[in-house]
Formats: C-alpha cells, structure tokens, sequence
C-alpha cells in the first residue's frame, strides 16, 4: 500500500477505508490532500480485491472543509492560477462521484464547507446525530460553487438555497431530514451501523454493483428519456451475460451462496 502523509489508507476484508489524516488542523484539506486522496482514489479503483471504499475522518471532526493557511495563500494567486486551484478541487469531488465501486462517507462531529463535497459526491453517507454541518462560504465573502453540483443533486434546488445562503449551522439530525446524508445515527449505534451496510454490500455482486453505477450515473445524466430504452435493455443483457451474471443466477435456480461470496478475494492491511 502507498503511504501517505495526510490521509491514511488501509484495507478490511475487502473494503477500503480512506481516513482524513490531519486531526490538528481538524481535517481541513489545502492542495496536497487533495492530490493524496485523488491518488489514493486512482489506486483503489485498479484493486479488484477492493469492494467498497469508506472515508472517515480521525480525531474530533470529519473536516473542518478548506485549510486557512491554504485559503491565505490564494490571495497571491493570479486569477488563473486560483482557478487551476479550483479545477483541482473540482476533479476531486468529479472522482468519488464517477468512482466505480461504492462508496460511504461516514461523518462525525462537523462537516463544513467544502467537506460537505466529499460526503455528498459518495453513493452513501451517514454521521452521528451529534455532527455539526455548514455550508459557511458565504460568511466569509465566497461560494460553495465546487460542491454545488453533488450537494443539490443530493438535497434538491431550494434546500440548497436556505442552507447555502444562510450559512447556517444545522444538526446531523436536519442533515437527514433534508437529504444531505442518508441517515443520522447514535454514536453508540454508528460503528454496527455500518458493518451492518457493509455485510449487504459483500453479498452484492462486485461487477453488478460496479455496472449499477454506471447505469445510474448515465441516466441520471440523460436528457432524453426515450434514449434510455435502447440503454437499458441492453444492459440488463449485458449483465446477464456476464460472467457473475451467469454465476448469480445459477446460484439463484440452485439455490446456493454465489461464489463471489463464498470464494471472495481478500486482501487485508
């Protein structure tokens, strides 16, 4: 495994764990991190003995959003070296949304800014009822402009604009309500929580979960409906012809565990 000097990554029967790694600065993230986490990214996407990846993040917080010793410096940028800065970040939040395996952010105590990119770009995010959210960019003059996409594709248009034009800071628990994470869970319940998600997602099919995705992501993107016809029928054909297509439905008929349960690759750190 690579090492890295701002997250941590490691591997659980068969599911990857990203952790923010900066506790110090309560996770905030500036250039480098970023550059970390897309390389991580990159990695696990070529490891078939990786289902599912989670992010997490160590110490107190989840992430206090954009480092201030990184937002200081843009200040000294020229118009188009800031704007590189952002297409940075942009493609960041473009990866966990395009990931091919599932993901899950799990989120404790606070979500700001930009942090709210990453649980919201993610197939899946849960925190404990206790987190704090904000989307506080205005307070200080700016947009959340790179988040934007996956937050109100997350929470829809006029959620978005009451959490995003008052800056205000709101419970896991209205996180929920308003769709920006799945769930809000007990601190005590949170860790069973997501075992218990995981478990489902190791009896799922890798290649199916992976094709899911891809058929989502196109037809969420689709802006003619009839054009998703054609799409669909033959993907559902493809999949069945697959190999683990194939396996999954012998298994079915015969009334087994499919092999990609029984026989799974592992590949633990």
């Amino acid at each position: 495994m690579n090492k890295y000097e701002t997250i941590e990554f490691e591997v659980k029967d068969r599911i990857g764990i990203l952790w923010l790694n900066r506790p110090q600065v309560r996770n905030a993230f500036n250039a480098y991190m970023i550059s970390e986490i897309m390389e991580c990214l990159e990695s696990v996407e070529h490891q078939p003995e990786i289902l599912a990846l989670v992010i997490r993040g160590r110490g107190k917080v989840f992430s206090a959003g954009a480092d201030i010793q990184w937002m200081k410096s843009f200040s000294k940028l020229s118009f188009q070296e800031d704007y590189q800065e952002n297409l940075h970040l942009a493609r960041c939040f473009y990866m966990f949304y395009t990931f091919s395996k599932p993901t899950i952010a799990l989120v404790h105590g606070a979500s700001f800014g930009g942090a709210n990119g990453l649980l919201a770009a993610c197939d899946m995010a849960y925190c404990m009822e206790d987190t704090v959210f904000s989307f506080s960019e205005v307070k200080i003059g700016i947009i959340p402009a790179t988040i934007s996409p996956y937050v109100i594709k997350r929470i829809g248009e006029f959620n978005a604009r009451e959490l995003m034009l008052t800056g205000k800071r709101f419970s896991g628990a209205e996180a929920a309500r308003k769709g920006l994470v799945n769930q809000a869970i007990s601190t005590e319940q949170l860790e069973s929580f997501l075992e218990s998600t995981l478990a489902e997602l190791r009896t799922s099919s890798p290649q199916a979960m992976i094709s899911c995705k891809e058929l989502i992501f196109n037809i969420t993107k689709s802006q003619n409906f009839n054009e998703t016809i054609d799409y669909t029928a033959r993907m559902i054909a493809e999949a069945r012809a697959s190999t683990e297509g194939q396996e999954g439905m012998a298994a079915f008929l015969e009334k087994r565990k499919p092999k990609w349960v029984t026989q799974p690759l592992t590949n633990n750190s």
